[in-house]
């Protein structure tokens, strides 16, 4: 008789799909904190246009994954399409490591980026849901934990590749510099994928039905020539701002009426969820608008208005490299993602774990307070340049906001959407993700600062008047997401009470299967 081997718990699992999100995640921000100011400095570019291109590749790097959920459900399975975009991401950050200033050039590189992105993101995503499947409280700590391997990752790298750009760049030219820093990026995921040749087999028993399938070569060969040709659409949408602007729009309503579809041809039972779902992505929209400053109109803010010195009690402490400000979201993040899971956790056992509605409208409190955090600290700028630890404290705020929206996305579309929908609805939230962080590039160039303007006092106003409309916008959307509390209350106990008639009773699982 064979013998079986000893069940995996959910914790080693959960630990593979961790460390590779980790790697990925170093590599894709220690790109992202350099990439804006690469085109301005490097490249030439002024403001707005640097914002909107990064606008359109980040909207691309968020819509692809519809498509990747879809490939991993049915074409080859979660598990391999994951593992191809990590190589595919790898190899578009090794392109960004080749000393060429060419415009174009930067603009295929993003594309395999787009790519990699795209076949990663979903597929990493479904597996941490397919984990921890039924379990609400599970999920909400699971995905939460998740989004803090997100940012280990890119604390890591945000902190690095500008000091090895500044670095490299002081020993050997400029270019070697930048290139360098990117080629940081590469490295970490090649990193990542070698650990996870190690851990893999604690997910053997996790993916969709197509990762026990042979691989159909054929298949495979027009899935390769197919995302080859987006390599080259996608650098064809970044150079044309025109397209880019038609593309991210129309995505939006392609998002909204297969939204629409799924809800009018789905079982009864599982309406109150999808409607649910289609709320909180809604929401979750008008976060990633905020969230697109970070590497747009607060990264050049700190270019330009912040003092690079953090002093405490007269006593200077360090100097840091204005890139490296857009770390403090991800330090934040590491930092309270623990005190939330123990919150959710302790509630959870005594059954008051506040609703994904009211951690919303509780995220949207916190961005609007931060941002009128840095519109406080310009009234007392010095020279135009306001203190670093309102950073700090900014950033604090804004990254308790992100953890409860975004933070909780994944967790959302885990929790509301069917399993059969479960890596293509993955897909169309990341899309709809994309589709905000292009208007949050818009709205980025309302501070886009004039060439000629070099002085700080004058650049200081600009920045103060569209981050104090964004703390309004913030209070705004948190009366809306308050408002809705009630009907999503409705929705969510609809869904519960048609999954419980509906669905059978869970296994009981031992006590080596533990939350993450």
């Amino acid at each position: 008789m064979a013998t079986q081997n000893p069940p995996v718990s959910q914790t080693k699992s959960f630990s593979t799909v961790f460390l590779i999100e980790m790697w990925e995640r170093f590599g894709f921000y220690g790109m992202q904190v350099l990439m804006v100011t690469y085109m301005v400095k490097k490249l030439g570019f002024v403001d707005s246009k640097a914002n909107l291109i990064w606008g359109a590749a980040a909207a691309l790097i968020y819509a692809t994954p519809a498509i990747g959920g879809w490939v991993g459900d049915k074409l080859i399975g979660t598990r391999r399409t994951m593992l191809i975009g990590a190589v595919v991401l790898a190899l578009g950050y090794a392109m960004l490591w080749i000393p060429t200033n060419n415009a174009y050039f930067l603009y295929v590189a993003l594309g395999v980026i787009i790519v990699g992105n795209g076949f990663f993101k979903p597929n990493a995503g479904n597996l941490v849901r397919k984990i921890y499947e039924g379990d609400d409280t599970k999920i909400d700590s699971a995905f939460t934990i998740y989004y803090m391997a997100v940012n280990i990752g890119s604390t890591i790298s945000m902190l690095l590749t500008p000091w090895i750009r500044d670095y490299v760049g002081a020993k050997y030219g400029d270019a070697w510099g930048w290139h360098t820093a990117f080629g940081v990026c590469a490295i970490g995921l090649v990193l990542g994928l070698i650990n996870y040749s190690l851990m893999y087999r604690t997910l053997q028993h996790i993916g969709s039905p197509a990762d026990d399938e042979r691989v159909d070569l054929r298949k495979l060969g027009l899935l390769a020539l197919a995302a080859i040709g987006m390599v080259f659409v996608s650098a064809f949408i970044l150079q044309n701002e025109m397209v880019a602007r038609i593309c991210v729009y129309a995505a939006g309503v392609v998002i909204l009426g297969i939204f629409i579809h799924l809800i009018r041809s789905s079982e009864h039972h599982e309406r109150a969820g999808l409607v649910a779902a289609l709320v909180l992505v809604a929401q979750t929209i008008f976060f990633f608008i905020f969230y697109q400053q970070m590497s747009t109109s607060l990264n050049l803010f700190a270019q330009r208005n912040v003092d690079l010195s953090f002093d405490l009690f007269g006593w200077h402490l360090f100097n840091w490299i204005p890139e490296q400000f857009q770390s403090l979201n991800a330090i934040w993040i590491v930092l309270l993602s623990p005190v939330l899971v123990f919150i959710y956790n302790s509630m959870g056992r005594v059954g008051k774990n506040p609703s994904v509605a009211a951690k919303f409208a509780w995220g949207f409190a916190a961005v609007a307070i931060g941002f009128f955090i840095y519109g406080v600290g310009a009234r007392f700028a010095v020279n135009g340049q306001v203190s670093s630890w309102i950073m700090v404290w900014g950033y604090g705020l804004y990254s308790l906001g992100e953890l409860l929206v975004s933070g909780l996305g994944l967790a959302m579309i885990a929790r509301y959407v069917p399993a059969r929908m479960g890596g293509f609805m993955m897909g169309a939230y990341y899309v709809a993700s994309g589709i905000s962080q292009y208007l949050g590039s818009v709205v980025a160039n309302f501070a886009s600062i004039p060439t000629d303007i070099k002085d700080p006092l004058v650049s200081l106003p600009i920045y103060t008047s569209l981050f104090n409309k964004l703390g309004l916008a913030g209070v705004g959307c948190t009366v809306i997401a308050i408002a809705m509390l009630p009907l999503m209350s409705k929705l969510s106990a609809s869904h519960s009470d048609a999954a419980t008639n509906n669905k059978p009773l869970p296994p009981v699982h031992s006590e080596e299967y533990n939350t993450p």
